[in-house]
């Protein structure tokens, strides 16, 4: 895809509110980082009481992936995701817009060398990732040591599809935003050696997916991250990020790659992925994005996990 390009219809009127509350949080997320963190929770707090349907998705999720835990603890649990939720709004607007010496000092890197391998010897990368609510600082912390292209969908507003896409871009000069349909143009920068950021752990429907289970429980899984290794004959590294509790920044994990990847079947990679999803999940809880309706596809003749939106 062509770099964003400022147009002159974004100056109609019809965008001059968002420009407002753009331009309203540029101005927040001048002040220093921790400041930014209680913000961000007290945005969280907000959205935990006001956000109702997404707080019933996110406490059934939590339910049904850890039914060990009492509803005293989910709940406590729950009310931290929400305050990552609400810190990550301003972490998006600081990818976007701190200076970029001012947002290296908050990285915490381990494992490039397995990227920089990887290109050195010419293979492709699918940096496998997963939905947190650090994933858009994760990946601008990361776009500023090694290059990584990304699966893009484009915004429906114009003026906000800019400023997101400019903002994710200008950490990486020569990076390339691949439409999240263009199967070819993913496979085609693979071959070319890319390393390209890739979540596999959301329900985009059952005719795509495989049934495999996740913390127990028949997922929607899509085989595509096999399939785009082996087409692209690329290797697949997981890509995990932490906000740390300290305040001192965010720890980004590159692991090795998966090996003998892809391997016997569709359903046996799933399978692996899902289980891989599962350890990152569990060692981070508090900033997995529990919103998403994870087990909306059933296989056929199961019960629906979610009550119905009101």
């Amino acid at each position: 895809m062509d770099r964003p390009r400022f147009r002159a219809h974004f100056l109609h009127p019809r965008f001059w509110l968002l420009w407002l509350g753009l331009g309203l949080l540029w101005l927040i997320v001048q002040l220093p980082f921790r400041v930014l963190l209680v913000i961000g929770r007290a945005l969280g707090w907000v959205m935990y009481y006001q956000a109702t349907d997404r707080r019933v998705i996110a406490a059934r999720n939590l339910e049904l992936c850890f039914p060990q835990y009492s509803k005293a603890e989910r709940k406590r649990l729950l009310k931290k995701n929400f305050a990552s939720t609400g810190i990550a709004f301003f972490e998006m607007a600081m990818s976007w817009w701190w200076s970029k010496p001012r947002l290296a000092r908050l990285a915490h890197i381990e494992g490039l060398h397995h990227l920089k391998q990887a290109q050195l010897d010419g293979h492709g990368v699918i940096l496998m990732a997963l939905h947190f609510t650090t994933l858009e600082i994760g990946a601008a912390l990361l776009g500023q040591q090694h290059t990584i292209d990304g699966m893009y969908r484009q915004h429906k507003n114009a003026l906000f599809d800019y400023v997101q896409r400019r903002g994710r871009e200008r950490h990486n000069m020569d990076s390339i935003a691949v439409e999240r349909e263009d199967v070819r143009g993913m496979i085609k920068q693979l071959r070319k050696g890319r390393a390209i950021w890739y979540a596999p752990d959301q329900d985009y429907g059952a005719k795509q997916s495989i049934f495999v289970p996740l913390f127990g429980i028949q997922a929607a899984t899509v085989p595509a991250t096999s399939k785009f290794a082996k087409l692209g004959h690329a290797l697949v590294v997981p890509f995990t990020q932490e906000r740390l509790a300290d305040g001192s920044g965010y720890k980004l994990v590159i692991h090795p790659p998966l090996s003998d990847f892809p391997g016997e079947s569709d359903e046996a990679d799933c399978i692996r992925i899902n289980q891989w999803v599962e350890r990152a999940v569990t060692e981070c809880p508090e900033q997995y994005l529990w919103a998403h309706r994870r087990f909306k596809s059933r296989p056929p003749g199961e019960p629906k996990l979610y009550k119905k939106r009101g």
